[in-house]
């Protein structure tokens, strides 16, 4: 039997909120369920690679520390919450594979060996797997958020696949800060982005890789995502399982209260 697993993008919600109790937790009550429900849904992963919207560089770079330290790249939180751990492995000899298979594919990359997880990794992680007992490495994003690039990353780690890792594109369909908390705009452009994602993701691979690389032209696109950050982890997702169907895992149109933000799940 094939130990192929599937990719997932997936959005991560606000900041550290899986460490948190009260109404910053209760919020993502349905993001929590369906991240919960991951592990029935997916064999168990021999190791996870994790490419988080909150790692950016000028060429693609891969965690190679063993024991990855964190990265608390948040603001304005109570001070417990600076001090908290995902105290997962890492996995030297996985991210120097990532980093062959990268150049192989005509793609800059390096080993990063001081880089830590980030919460776009332990956001949702800590949910998934709270046990912290599957090998985990970041990979990062290119700062430039070329599609076609992201894409490209995705297709080179697909071999990944067949050997039991998981590759998780972290971000969020709807990333827009400034209306996050306010303001009916991000209803309206929210919902109006996710029903292009929605078409796009599920459609037939050919079309689906097309519809990526012009998204700028999606309705209301800049609106969701004035940076791209948090939408670039899905076009390695894709790339990773290029020509096999995409279908949703998540979708709420009520987060923070108006949000539509959903997750996808792509391959058998």
């Amino acid at each position: 039997m094939s130990t192929r697993l599937p990719t997932l993008y997936l959005s991560h919600g606000g900041g550290p909120w899986p460490y948190m109790t009260g109404q910053p937790r209760s919020r993502h009550a349905v993001l929590e369920a369906s991240l919960k429900a991951l592990p029935a849904l997916i064999r168990r992963p021999e190791a996870i690679v994790v490419v988080s919207a909150h790692w950016q560089e000028r060429e693609f770079a891969a965690m190679a520390g063993a024991s990855p330290p964190m990265v608390y790249d948040y603001y304005g939180f109570p001070e417990e919450l600076y001090h908290i751990r995902y105290p997962a492995a890492g996995a030297p000899q996985l991210a120097e594979r990532v980093c062959t298979l990268l150049r192989h594919s005509g793609l800059a990359a390096h080993l990063d060996p001081a880089r830590g997880f980030d919460h776009g990794a332990y956001s949702i992680l800590a949910v998934a797997y709270p046990e912290a007992d599957v090998p985990v490495i970041q990979v990062s994003l290119r700062s430039d958020y070329e599609p076609q690039a992201h894409l490209q990353l995705g297709r080179a780690l697909a071999p990944l696949r067949e050997q039991g890792v998981l590759i998780i594109g972290s971000g969020s369909s709807y990333h827009n800060l400034r209306q996050f908390f306010r303001g009916e705009e991000r209803r309206r452009d929210s919902a109006q982005f996710d029903g292009w994602l929605r078409e796009t993701l599920e459609s037939a691979p050919p079309e689906r890789t097309g519809r990526l690389l012009e998204w700028q032209r999606a309705p209301a696109a800049r609106a969701a995502h004035p940076q791209e950050d948090h939408l670039m982890p899905l076009h390695v997702a894709v790339g990773a399982a290029e020509e096999e169907p995409g279908r949703s895992l998540y979708r709420q149109d009520d987060f923070f209260g108006a949000i539509t933000l959903s997750s996808y799940r792509f391959g058998s």
